[in-house]
């Protein structure tokens, strides 16, 4: 409550980018010792309900989402946010400053951000300095990291396969399971990469430095919303015969309503992708048909829209084992996640399961 009354009208007063940098440096200071990260869980613990997933145990399903904690400043305070995991990224081989400013816009009554912040980060080389530091100053969370991966702006999608590569190579040591981002609506061209011929070479590369390190970590592969079924269904099958091992549906979507509410609709205006409350029913859609496919074989990250136990219930009931949110954090506060995660564990027991696993996909039996 305190978030809703004081919190979210003073980010309101300032641009979206810079309300975020500074929601986030604020974490990457209090996660710095002790103090502050039990000071943090003081207020946003959240139960367990725990679950495997990956090969990897996690606390329970919901995490971060990619997008949030780009340059992975502040890992070690997720944990102490509630969350059970983090994704952190997207990540290029090289370094960009994205799209021009401004880049971020919030649509307040609908709930929903839009960016086309064009992947800008300081490249896999100083992440991985970043992260090198942080694990000899003992800030490296117990809890499963994921990275995303993206494809660097100044490179062809011929030489794509090569980028994706080099950046995993690159983060091996530093990531438990890796998202493939190829279908980003903010990089030109990008989305491209969920073609058949384009999709198998990304895939096969990444393989290799995966066999050539000898150890098997999870490739995740994130679709796009705006996929027709049929589009969708042939990636998915171009996945699976590439020994993908899970899908992350979705990404943002360039698709568009018109809102009642003027200052969303001056926000709809913007080019870029959409997140949050809007997207909520498309990837619900994509998750259900993934599971169905698949014949619930291929372990799915559900994102898009979740920002209550009902959404977050009904992803998993859908098919997805793992969850995640973003605009949620930025229009409900931090403590929707211990929310989300106490309602959870309610509607466990009141369906009679004996565990969260138990609930994945089951609206499908």
């Amino acid at each position: 409550m305190p978030y809703r009354i004081f919190g979210r009208p003073l980010l309101g007063l300032i641009d979206s980018e810079r309300a975020h940098g500074l929601g986030l440096s604020s974490l990457a200071k209090l996660e710095k010792s002790s103090l502050g990260r039990n000071l943090l869980s003081s207020f946003y613990q959240s139960p367990e309900l725990p679950l495997d997933v990956f090969g990897l145990s996690f606390n329970h399903p919901l995490g971060i989402a990619a997008g949030f904690d780009k340059k992975a400043q502040a890992l070690s305070a997720w944990p102490s946010l509630g969350f059970s995991w983090m994704e952190y990224g997207g990540v290029t081989r090289f370094p960009q400053d994205g799209n021009p400013k401004p880049r971020m816009f919030r649509a307040n009554k609908e709930n929903a951000l839009i960016n086309r912040m064009g992947f800008n980060n300081p490249g896999a080389l100083a992440i991985k300095e970043n992260l090198i530091d942080r694990k000899s100053k003992g800030l490296w969370p117990n809890n499963p990291v994921a990275a995303n991966i993206g494809r660097s702006k100044k490179v062809t999608n011929d030489e794509a396969p090569e980028d994706y590569s080099s950046t995993l190579d690159i983060l091996w040591d530093y990531s438990d399971l890796f998202v493939l981002n190829v279908s980003s609506p903010n990089t030109p061209g990008l989305r491209e990469l969920q073609e058949a011929d384009h999709l198998t070479s990304v895939l096969n590369s990444c393989n290799s430095i995966r066999d050539k390190k000898g150890n098997h970590k999870p490739l995740l592969l994130k679709f796009s919303p705006d996929m027709s079924d049929e589009d969708l269904i042939s990636s998915v099958d171009i996945a699976v015969k590439s020994k993908i091992d899970g899908f992350v549906a979705t990404n943002t979507t360039i698709s568009r309503y018109v809102p009642k509410n003027s200052q969303s609709r001056s926000a709809f205006a913007q080019s870029g992708g959409l997140s949050g409350r809007p997207l909520r029913k498309r990837s619900l859609e994509v998750v259900n048909l993934l599971y169905e496919h698949t014949e619930s074989k291929v372990p799915i990250v559900g994102v898009g829209g979740i920002d209550s136990v009902d959404s977050a219930w009904n992803m998993i009931i859908s098919g997805s084992s793992l969850i995640q949110l973003y605009s949620a954090l930025v229009f409900n506060g931090p403590s929707v996640v211990s929310k989300i995660i106490k309602g959870l564990k309610i509607k466990v027991k009141e369906n009679n399961f004996s565990n969260i696993q138990e609930a994945v996909g089951s609206k499908h039996t």
